[in-house]
């Protein structure tokens, strides 16, 4: 059946079903507890009918017939694809540095909002295929997220911008520089009464300083920053309670119970990476005899954070401030403003009720955060409920704004707007961004850039904002290019180049030195001499190695400071966001495409978004009962309008989505985004405004009777009625620690038709751990990166054909409108009776002596047969040629120690095998066997809380052999038999008894 005609789902009677059910019981998606015709033909069949080789009926028959008429031209040992031919050349003096297959690591950073993350990136003879966490670094602590991940493709993306265009026209840097110096002449005599600069959040020591120093040399001038995805709210909130703007920094370590209040703090933000970490491991103490902590989140639209939460209270963005506020009065009549609270229904104030108790018994030793989106209002609420429950100065603290030079800018977006408008611009330099795409809607931007007489733009892409520009300058992309900037704790980190810029671009620090009038001067000797000057080393040599080293300047962190709470009238401009009727649009960074910026980037498109599990598009979300009572389902495409403005979006239905509220997603509907992002989805900047950048009232939506299908993973590789997830609670734990393996026993090892083997050496195993995962991600793209995994696009996709190895499973358990949610990453189970090598005709997916499923692709004639046989449904096969291996600057990307596969192949995940031989070589030629934790998986490694743990299960103290002896430690689908060496330890909650009871 295809998308066009899916039937309607009948919400009503899926609410009755789930309140019928008794037990656990897990759920993917509507169409599975609907049953719909769609859902069965993914479970029935191996290889679903929309999964054809061709549109056209064909017979499977037919296929094999094809298939062996492939085999016989291009030979058996070719997997079904002849390979290139290419020449190879030698080394005929070997650099002394480099020996040949061992990688060199360099330290760097990657900045995202202005804000720095420190990595370590792997390179093979000058060219960097992988990136890694720096273990050094306080924001990352050797683990990244997925957009540091995928960072490495758009390093060498071929749609890159690679010249410097005048008008359209190719020109080059010295005509730029000519150009330039003849406007800041004119500029030089009004001292700079028409030059703007327009950049994103600036948190560089360095960068900085140029522009002050242009500052100074044209007192008129004026420079402007604009974030679309920033953190104004917060600041001002913070301005609000003390009278000056301050960071605020989490220690979730400390903390016995965390309340969010539509913050993402595990998914999203500058120093996410590091509180995921932080959060996991007071959530382990609980588990090691401590207290575990407990999580309280509210919020609009379903987040990462909010799918590990104890307890969740879907609420509109809007309604958050009046919440929080009767939190405030329970706490402390003198905190809250004591208003209408009508808004709020009984079943909203009874979970409030339970919550300032639950707070009230930890005080000092918990945690209130709201959202950036969050009104001013809920941030100095917010400030001032920490401070009363006594958490300042033991969970929370305050240092120094990050991005202190931010406020010696000197004008918004929307004074900008008007001095273009007005003719007052002359000059207008942009570093990065694009501002034509993503600026508010009711500034105008892009029609009043037009009156600029000199506009120029450095940028990665030739973007929007570059075509409506007289001058587009080729950005250096953060592997090329030194820079420093500051952590999320304000660590400066040191951005070092990985490899020569590939099209020739600039940095920003470059460019800046042209304005200063230093045209010649590059990054590397502004960001040292910068140093030299503010470092007061006596030894500045050894201080710099030190640093370029380590990524970091040890002891730069801002240090905490005191603060003095500035309570006034602030409680009465509280704006009661409730009051207004409608349904509210709620506007969110796109889980994988961020703003926009990684549109072009195959592996962030592909990624399933972590909640819905969609692919290349953007839908708009609506709640079970919201998208009932508009007469909308799945696909169905609506217009939304807001104060005159709409777009067009396609609704997904999200179980525990708040009721009377629409969330769009930023970062689609580019026009100029490279050949992969451009023209996918829809352009949420349209409806978004300055007045209401995060979430407004009042807005419409109306059908439009069109369908658009949208390309969503969820129900493929289904293994629908079994005990798949395992949870409960940490009270039954403890009562009851075997409840977990009482869930389905594995059978005894004599039961079986396969001898039994004994590993004598190593006996490799992973363990992941469900109660740490947040199911961000990021695992699946460092996969991807490290063993060469293709994207196939959203047509394939939508076919079943994702290439992905390694996929993370979401389930949701319990009421339609607010069920609770869990994930479930899932590699190859490397079975010890695998049911894959036994059906293999030609012997290509074979049993090693360390118990890896091990897949010899020059055998492998594609029969499908050990994916049919797979219970787990984790093999992929290659349907089409889909690796490019034809674009040159491709070839750079991937790594060496990993065959690149085409057509015709079964492929799966390896455990990193090249990993693994790497450690066991080393480790031989020091006469030893290989440590624990010395071989990581890249999904081990990526991981922020460290859910995933492999080693060597023959060694009792391995980290991997305690994680099987305890009690949460489960096997999937254990009772065929298989015996998978990778398990699975349960998830548990830490749900307040009192809610519980309700």
């Amino acid at each position: 059946m295809s998308a066009h005609q899916r039937q309607p789902l009948e919400l009503d009677a899926l609410r009755a079903r789930l309140a019928a059910k008794r037990g656990p019981d897990y759920w993917r998606s509507l169409e599975e507890l609907a049953q719909t015709p769609e859902f069965e033909e993914y479970l029935h069949r191996e290889f679903p009918e929309n999964a054809s080789e061709w549109n056209d009926p064909i017979g499977r028959r037919r296929f094999l017939q094809l298939m062996a008429a492939s085999l016989a031209l291009a030979g058996l040992s070719t997997a079904c694809t002849r390979q290139p031919t290419e020449s190879i050349v030698p080394y005929v003096r070997q650099p002394e540095q480099f020996i040949p297959g061992r990688p060199l690591y360099y330290a760097t950073a990657m900045t995202l909002s202005g804000y720095a993350t420190g990595l370590l990136v792997e390179s093979h003879l000058g060219r960097p295929t992988k990136i890694e966490g720096n273990e050094l670094h306080p924001a990352s602590l050797g683990a990244t997220d997925a957009f540091a991940q995928a960072s490495i493709l758009s390093l060498y993306d071929p749609d890159r911008s690679q010249v410097v265009l005048e008008a359209g026209r190719i020109s080059t840097w010295s005509a730029f520089l000519a150009a330039l110096n003849r406007a800041l002449a004119n500029q030089a005599a009004k001292r700079g009464a028409g030059l703007r600069l327009l950049t994103e959040t600036v948190t560089s020591p360095t960068l900085a300083r140029q522009i002050q120093a242009l500052l100074a040399k044209y007192p008129e001038a004026r420079w402007h920053q604009y974030e679309p995805v920033n953190r104004d709210n917060a600041r001002e909130g913070a301005r609000l309670a003390f009278g000056q703007v301050v960071e605020t920094q989490y220690r979730f370590d400390k903390a016995g119970v965390v309340l969010s209040l539509d913050a993402d703090f595990l998914g999203s933000g500058p120093g996410s990476v590091r509180y995921a970490r932080d959060f996991m491991q007071r959530r382990r103490a609980g588990l090691a005899g401590g207290e575990m902590n407990r999580l309280y989140v509210v919020e609009s639209t379903p987040s990462l954070t909010g799918a590990l939460a104890d307890h969740r209270l879907p609420l509109p963005s809007g309604r958050v401030a009046l919440l929080t506020d009767y939190l405030a009065t329970k706490l402390a009549s003198s905190v809250g403003s004591h208003a209408d609270f009508s808004a709020l229904t009984v079943e909203q104030k009874l979970w409030a009720d339970a919550l300032a108790e639950d707070l009230k018994k930890h005080t000092a030793k918990s945690i209130v955060v709201a959202g950036d989106g969050q009104h001013p209002w809920v941030h100095d609420q917010v400030h001032y409920i920490n401070w009363h429950l006594g958490n300042l100065e033991n969970t929370v603290f305050y240092t120094d704004p990050l991005d202190t030079y931010r406020f010696t800018a000197s004008g918004s977006m929307r004074e900008l707007a008007e001095d273009m408008l007005a003719g007052k611009v002359e000059l207008l330099v942009i570093l990065g961004g694009n501002p034509v795409y993503n600026a508010p809607a009711d500034v105008g931007f892009a029609a009043k850039l037009e009156k600029v007489p000199f506009r120029a733009h450095l940028s990665l892409y030739e973007d929007e904002t570059s075509y409506l520009c007289h001058w587009h300058i080729p950005e250096a992309h953060y592997l090329e290019a030194w820079g420093d900037a500051r952590a999320y704790d304000g660590t400066v980190t040191i951005q070092q180049p990985l490899i020569a810029p590939l099209y020739g671009g600039k940095s920003a620090y470059e460019l800046l030195a042209a304005l200063n009038g230093q045209p010649g001067a590059s990054a590397y000797d502004i960001i040292r001499d910068y140093w030299k000057s503010k470092s007061g080393a006596k030894d500045f040599e050894s201080f710099w190695r030190r640093a370029v080293h380590d990524g970091l300047i040890q002891g730069t962190s801002f240090p905490t400071k005191k603060v003095t709470l500035n309570r006034g009238a602030n409680l009465a401009a509280a704006e009661n966001q409730s009051a207004r009727e409608g349904i509210e649009v709620v506007f969110r960074a796109d889980p994988t495409v961020y703003d926009g910026r990684f549109a072009n980037n195959g592996w962030l498109q592909e990624l399933p978004k972590p909640l819905t599990k969609l692919t290349w598009d953007n839908p708009c979300l609506l709640s079970p009962a919201t998208a009932q009572r508009l007469g909308v389902t799945n696909e169905d495409v609506v217009e939304i309008r807001h104060e005159g403005r709409r777009v067009r979006a396609p609704v997904w239905i999200s179980p525990g989505h708040a009721d009377d509220s629409v969330t769009v997603f930023l970062g689609y509907g580019r026009t100029r985004a490279g050949r992969i992002g451009t023209g996918i989805g829809y352009n949420a900047y349209a409806i978004r405004t300055a007045t209401a950048p995060w979430f407004a009232t009042g807005v419409e939506i109306v059908q439009t009777g069109e369908r658009h299908p949208l390309a969503c993973t969820q129900n493929h590789h289904s293994m629908e009625g079994r005990a798949l997830v395992r949870a409960g609670t940490i009270e039954e734990y403890q009562k009851h620690p075997d409840f977990v393996q009482e869930m389905g026993e594995e059978p005894p090892r004599s039961l079986s038709l396969y001898p039994e083997h004994k590993y004598d050496g190593y006996a490799w195993g992973m363990a992941i751990d469900l109660n740490a995962c947040t199911g961000c991600g990021a695992c699946v793209v460092a996969c991807q990166a490290e063993n060469n995994i293709p994207i196939v696009g959203k047509e394939q996709v939508a076919r079943g054909r994702e290439m992905h190895w390694l996929r993370v499973d979401r389930y949701f358990k319990g009421a339609l409108d607010a069920p609770e949610t869990y994930h479930q990453p899932v590699p190859c189970m490397h079975c010890e009776n695998a049911p894959c090598e036994v059906v293999c005709p030609v012997a290509a997916t074979v049993h090693s002596d360390e118990g890896l499923n091990d897949m010899v692709y020059n055998r492998c004639v594609g029969t499908r047969y050990c994916s049919n046989n797979c219970p787990y449904k984790v093999r992929r096969f290659n349907f089409l040629k889909y690796n490019d291996d034809t674009t040159p600057v491709l070839k750079l990307l991937r790594n060496p120690d990993v065959t690149v596969r085409m057509r015709g192949v079964m492929e799966k995940c390896t455990y990193c095998v090249q990993r693994i031989q790497e450690a066991k070589i080393g480790a031989e030629k020091q006469d030893r066997a290989a440590r624990d934790g010395e071989i990581q998986t890249a999904c081990q490694q990526v991981c922020p809380t460290q859910a995933i743990v492999f080693g060597n299960l023959n060694d009792p103290k391995s980290r991997v052999s305690e994680l099987r002896a305890e009690k949460r430690h489960y096997a999937l689908l254990a009772n065929l038999n298989t015996r998978p060496r990778t398990t699975y330890l349960a998830r548990l909650r830490n749900p307040n008894p009192e809610l519980e009871k309700k």
